[in-house]
């Protein structure tokens, strides 16, 4: 079946509401701090109050004589015991070296690197217990200084160094593209735009905080983790085969409801660890559940680059060649995918909707004391957005063309498009999506409204976006090739039931996607049932077959193509069922609307019989078909799929105060296939909503001196909220994926990625007249102020 036939099959593009909202609005849901186990202590963790020190003693013998105390655990306990935290992607320097790959232990061994870092695990009766014997731990620190910054971090004159390892605190150099190629266009150029940039670092922040809950069996030698987590079989094949050397099947992870992750919450962390480990030592079940405070220290982090990028053109501002280097901060320790962020990530997405004909990119990643960074909701991509798209508009301005009209000119019209940047474009009209965003938000209207808001003594501007994205990282070979330690396939597997209703067991993971409606609908679109007779389980690695979780925007492109292939199946072996039922060639038989039939006759049968004869196999013949009607299937996608739109958004800006309000917000996406407009609707608001939040608000900074963690609480890290907002105007273009049968692209990321530089650009648009030139996110009122007062 094509992606076309599917589009148009009943369920497909319908808004059905989501089937697991009814537990959610009615508390009904059971996230991991609803689990509670028998015989189950807490625990809590003492955290480095330094970000640079080495560990000279820890004295715990108070602390463990206190009333509830069950056990304390430090480093020491687990020094040359176990692995540390593995990151899960490789990347090589340009000479084929290695990245550095310092180790990072579960528990601070001899130094801590970060404020924040595990010093100790203490396990009591009740989490009070556990804090009060927390607070009687002495440690003696001797104190160094700390590196937070890229900047900082590169400076071989400040004799400072994080780790034996990387003497420079660089962890790798990495290139792609023709250095020489770009150079010699650089060369002919008839003009060059410069822009120096940062792509502030974010903390995320989930409704859920982090929680994990570990369980040991002495009967049967195995281990459970309850755990918050958006991919429980990565986080399994993480902790066992690199970390505690078990078997997997020893070990269960569940990821019960998640209320969130954006990425924060695909990694194998040390608490996950920490508790797995320790309740077998124990021999109790033990619960640990994260403070916001605790969350902003040691959740990790997104974002964190500092930029430079030209841009070459002709001088009718078509460009001729793209020159990037990018200095990434990496935290202090590898987090599981943080190496792959600053570069297959994001360089590869330098090329954006634009005809460059070459582009190089080179990325210095660091090692810094601050918290990991990691994929945080459009990972890479938004950062490679940002950089593209502001560095275009400046072009715009310094070659005197509008925003669209310089996009226009180099805008990509002919697919399979080959980027100079490794990737390979299949579809999409990005004409169309410009063409469409500026009807919807009446740029024709836009000078009046300039007007008006001048009148009122403010400043107006318009900003434009023009992203690409890749989602449903893949496929895996190609993956390998660059470094992927892992698979990243998806599996589904199909049991339809005697009754004729379906359970989907898949890989994918749900943490606010709405997977068990939209899964439901695709496969009641493709069997002629009702959404309601479908069920969808995932989250348990006991339950479902190996999958990679849910980030990338992959779950419907990836885990939704892994069922279309197990339905395949299930219609194979049913139409086999069916022809033996209707006395005819299963070659004859069709299969549509829920009835399959004989070519060319009137003989019918509904799918719900042919379920039931393959459960009851009286009439059909055993020695040829197996009784039942389950199938799985894997999925490894030939290619990445790529949704792109324009989004134009327009500020006013109070030249009094600095304030900047978002008065009109525009987006216009490509997302191939559309499963259910109400869900999609609902992820891009909530992605230009996080997207606006960094643009205008959220900054996670870090004091220069002492390492200590500035924005460490919602009174000091500003989060948007529903006033910051106007009513956005969404609408969509299709060209659907040509390489899954479903000819979906993924929509979870999209409005994170495009919105930020169209806020941005819009402020600039807005200053202009005053001669500010730059601003870096985020665009405070302060920052706007002093930007304003700086070119008086």
């Amino acid at each position: 079946m094509g992606a076309s036939d599917f589009s148009r099959l009943p369920h497909i593009g319908e808004a059905l509401r989501r089937k697991e909202d009814y537990r959610f609005l009615t508390g009904a849901g059971n996230y991991t701090d609803d689990v509670t186990l028998a015989n189950q202590a807490y625990c809590v963790f003492l955290r480095s109050p330094h970000a640079h020190a080495t560990i000279k003693s820890v004295d715990t013998a108070a602390a463990s004589k206190m009333p509830g105390v069950v056990g304390i655990f430090t480093g020491k306990d687990i020094e040359g015991k176990m692995g540390g935290l593995p990151c899960g992607w490789l990347i090589n320097n340009p000479d084929g070296t290695p990245m550095k790959e310092p180790m990072h232990p579960i528990l601070a061994i001899n130094k801590v690197r970060y404020v924040g870092d595990h010093v100790a695990m203490i396990v009591a009766e009740s989490v009070e217990q556990a804090k009060n014997a927390a607070e009687a731990i002495e440690v003696d620190y001797d104190v160094h200084q700390a590196l937070v910054s890229v900047a900082d971090a590169a400076k071989k004159a400040s004799g400072v160094t994080i780790h034996d390892e990387a003497p420079d605190n660089q962890c790798y150099k990495w290139a792609i593209g023709d250095k020489a190629a770009v150079d010699a266009a650089f060369a002919g150029a008839a003009h060059v735009t410069k822009l120096d940039l940062v792509n502030n670092r974010l903390v995320p922040n989930a409704i859920e905080p982090r929680v994990a809950i570990g369980s040991f069996s002495r009967a049967n030698d195995e281990y459970v983790l309850y755990v918050s987590n958006q991919n429980p079989h990565v986080e399994r094949l993480l902790m066992t085969a690199f970390v505690l050397g078990l078997p997997e099947h020893k070990v269960r992870v569940i990821a019960p409801d998640v209320g969130g992750g954006f990425g924060s919450k695909i990694y194998l962390y040390a608490e996950d660890v920490c508790l797995t480990w320790a309740s077998k030592q124990l021999n109790r079940s033990i619960k640990w559940t994260a403070d916001r405070s605790e969350a902003f220290l040691s959740d990790a982090h997104g974002r964190d680059h500092v930029s430079h990028a030209e841009m070459a053109m002709d001088s009718q501002g078509k460009f001729l060649a793209l020159r990037v280097h990018t200095d990434a901060n990496l935290g202090a320790y590898l987090s599981t995918f943080a190496t792959a962020v600053p570069t297959i990530l994001y360089a590869t997405l330098l090329a954006g909707q634009y005809t460059t004909p070459q582009i190089y990119v080179e990325v210095d990643a660091w090692f810094t004391n601050t918290a990991p960074v990691d994929a945080y909701r459009g990972a890479g991509r938004p950062e490679a957005t940002y950089l593209l798209e502001r560095l275009v508009s400046r072009c715009a301005w310094e070659m005197k063309l509008g925003q669209d009209e310089i996009r226009k000119r180099n805008f990509i019209s002919a697919f399979p498009y080959q980027t100079p940047v490794a990737l390979q474009y299949d579809t999409g009209d990005f004409h169309a999506c410009m063409d469409k965003s500026k009807a919807l938000a009446d740029v024709a209207g836009y000078a009046a409204r300039k007007s008006a808001t001048e009148a009122q003594g403010k400043l107006r501007g318009i900003g434009y976006s023009s992203y690409i994205e890749a989602c449903g990282i893949a496929p895996s070979n190609i993956a390998g090739a660059l470094g992927a330690r892992a698979g990243l396939f998806e599996c589904g597997e199909i049991r339809v039931h005697p009754t004729g209703s379906v359970t989907v067991f898949t890989g994918s993971h749900s943490h606010g996607q709405g997977h068990e409606t939209t899964f439901a609908q695709v496969v009641a679109a493709r069997l002629g049932i009702s959404p309601e007779a479908v069920d969808v389980v995932h989250g348990d690695t006991g339950r479902v077959p190996f999958g990679m979780g849910t980030y990338g925007s992959r779950s419907i492109s990836v885990g939704g193509a892994a069922i279309m292939k197990a339905l395949d199946k299930i219609e194979a072996k049913a139409k086999k069922i069916a022809a033996h039922l209707m006395e005819a060639s299963d070659a004859d038989i069709e299969f549509a609307n829920g009835e399959f039939t004989v070519k060319g006759t009137d003989k019918k049968i509904p799918f719900g019989q042919v379920a039931l004869t393959a459960y009851v196999p009286h009439n059909y013949p055993l020695d040829k078909l197996e009784p039942g009607l389950n199938e799985t299937a894997f999925y490894d996608p030939t290619n990445f799929t790529f949704p792109g739109g324009t989004y134009i958004c327009e500020v006013e800006v109070d030249k009094g105060t600095g304030e900047v309000k978002v008065d009109r917000f525009t987006a216009v996406d490509d997302f191939g296939t559309i499963i259910n407009p109400m869900i999609v609707e609902g992820q891009v608001h909530g992605g230009i909503v996080q997207g606006i939040g960094q643009a205008l608000m959220e900054n996670c900074v870090y004091d220069k001196e002492s390492g200590q963690l500035l924005t460490g609480s919602f009174m000091d890290y500003a989060m948007p909220r529903a006033e910051d907002f106007p009513q956005f105007k969404l609408d969509t273009v299709c060209t659907p994926c040509t390489h899954n049968s479903l000819g979906t692209k993924g929509c979870g990321e999209a409005g994170a990625i495009g919105s930020p530089p169209a806020v941005i650009n819009a402020v600039l648009d807005a200053l202009a007249p005053l001669g500010v030139k730059d601003i870096d996110m985020p665009a405070s009122p302060n920052r706007v102020w002093e930007a304003m007062q700086a070119v008086k």
